[in-house]
């Protein structure tokens, strides 16, 4: 099927943002364009190959679906698939329409999730405690309270530690020596580096 200029520049277009996409998301993410003018020959471009596909092979179900109803949604984002192979795949096909409103292109993302549940597998064994732990924490008495003490008065303001004005920590540097926990060991240490300033900061701010 002879194609038109319009389509022509679609698929231009297409397989630009399909190497961009592909570069960016590499190795984990293969991103596929699909010429639905040529069912049978659809794939014209194919980046971090994962499913083994090759250019020239055929568009998928949903690409000839979306060739006999223009009404298929143009997006369908992280549905579950497979690979040949079983690897199960999280997959995102964008249909393209050109200015009649039918189908001509897909641009689709197929991510291998077996990589992610095996570094998840990884971090769960690794992470994992004892059956019998030692009862201990290394992080100084008070602290926490602090932190916590800290964490609320932000919230309260609709802000985070970071984000508090000077004349914010100051009234938090009253509250917190009303409070007492500014007797904690380390107190000004733990606040300074919660508040993300310096020790000689919080010291002028409890002034």
């Amino acid at each position: 099927m002879q194609k038109t200029t319009e389509q022509r520049h679609i698929l231009t277009q297409l397989q630009c943002i399909a190497e961009a996409l592909g570069e960016t998301f590499a190795p984990f993410c293969e991103v596929v364009v699909h010429d639905l003018s040529e069912p049978q020959n659809a794939i014209i471009s194919i980046h971090n190959n994962l499913s083994s596909r090759e250019v020239g092979d055929p568009t998928t179900e949903i690409g000839l679906a979306r060739i006999e109803d223009p009404g298929m949604p143009q997006i369908m984002a992280n549905y579950p698939n497979r690979f040949s192979d079983g690897r199960q795949v999280k997959s995102t096909s964008i249909g393209i329409k050109d200015s009649k409103g039918s189908y001509v292109a897909a641009l689709c993302l197929n991510i291998d999730v077996t990589i992610f549940q095996d570094i998840q597998n990884i971090l769960n064994a690794f992470s994992k405690f004892s059956s019998n732990p030692v009862v201990e924490t290394l992080d100084p008495f008070g602290t926490n309270a602090i932190r916590a003490f800290i964490d609320e008065f932000a919230a309260s303001r609709s802000k985070t530690p970071r984000t508090l004005k000077v004349n914010e920590r100051r009234e938090l540097m009253r509250d917190l020596r009303n409070s007492s926990l500014l007797e904690a060991r380390r107190a000004m240490e733990t606040v300074a580096l919660h508040l993300g300033v310096s020790k000689a900061t919080v010291y002028a701010d409890a002034k």
